[in-house]
């Protein structure tokens, strides 16, 4: 699939919400490594669009705003309807490089038929402490509800196989537990997520991330609560992401 390590058979969903300061230099980025680029502008008040003319890029405009579930589920079925063999998301705030997604279609070539996610909690020096937390409590919960270690389930900068939205069921209500819950879905159909580092970027200046900490984490525990309750707990899935951690590279042998 990745032999080549080509960059037309992918393509780069980029979920937008007010980033007017940081969207044009993310989307010429994407576009250097794809040319299928989908932007969903989600209810922006700013000059956003604006910044988007021009660009020979795929537009969803929202124009209320739906929250980042919706945007990315719009953007997976627009990116479904080309030739690809697998999506790519970076957030539009900046805090992803586009010049990193080489290294994700590098790691798809092991695993070419499971998630691949640019993992930044190892640089924990430059991460704000808060985020740090909130995101190493949420790889717990995750971990746990998906039966495996995650290493940052947080984070927005992922590629999705093609393969995985051919049996996916999933919300789409709450903004930022779809990205969790869509990890423990796939689990749940056999795609695992394998991490690879990248650095983490908090750009002086830039906007307030969208993500809150207390507020987001608690929905994030409570959806992975209910999925722990309707399989009592999931015990081997506690033990299998904490207590013996498996080894995924192990289960994909098997695919």
């Amino acid at each position: 699939m990745y032999q080549e390590k080509s960059n037309n058979n992918i393509a780069i969903v980029i979920p937008a919400y007010n980033e007017e300061a940081t969207i044009f230099d993310v989307v010429q980025a994407a576009l250097k490594q794809s040319e299928k680029v989908i932007v969903v502008v989600d209810g922006s008040v700013d000059k956003t669009i604006e910044k988007l003319e021009g660009l020979p890029i795929t537009l969803i405009i929202h124009e209320e705003n739906k929250g980042k579930a919706a945007s990315l589920w719009d953007g997976f079925m627009a990116a479904l309807e080309l030739d690809i063999d697998a999506i790519i998301t970076i957030d539009g705030d900046g805090q992803h490089a586009a010049e990193d997604i080489p290294l994700l279609l590098n790691k798809a070539i092991e695993f070419p038929n499971d998630i691949i996610i640019g993992a930044r909690l190892a640089d924990k020096s430059a991460i704000p402490a808060k985020r740090y937390y909130a995101n190493k409590l949420a790889n717990f919960w995750v971990g746990w509800a998906a039966g495996y270690a995650i290493a940052d389930s947080q984070s927005g900068f992922r590629l999705y196989p093609k393969i995985l939205f051919e049996n996916l069921k999933i919300s789409t209500e709450h903004g930022f537990v779809f990205e969790s819950e869509i990890l423990i879905k796939a689990a749940q159909l056999g795609v695992y997520s394998h991490p690879v580092k990248i650095p983490a970027v908090y750009k002086k200046g830039a906007r307030p991330s969208h993500f809150r900490g207390v507020h987001d984490i608690t929905l994030i525990t409570k959806m992975v609560w209910k999925s722990l309750h309707t399989r009592w707990f999931f015990l081997s899935g506690l033990y299998s992401s904490c207590i013996r951690p498996r080894d995924i590279t192990k289960l994909n042998i098997k695919k």
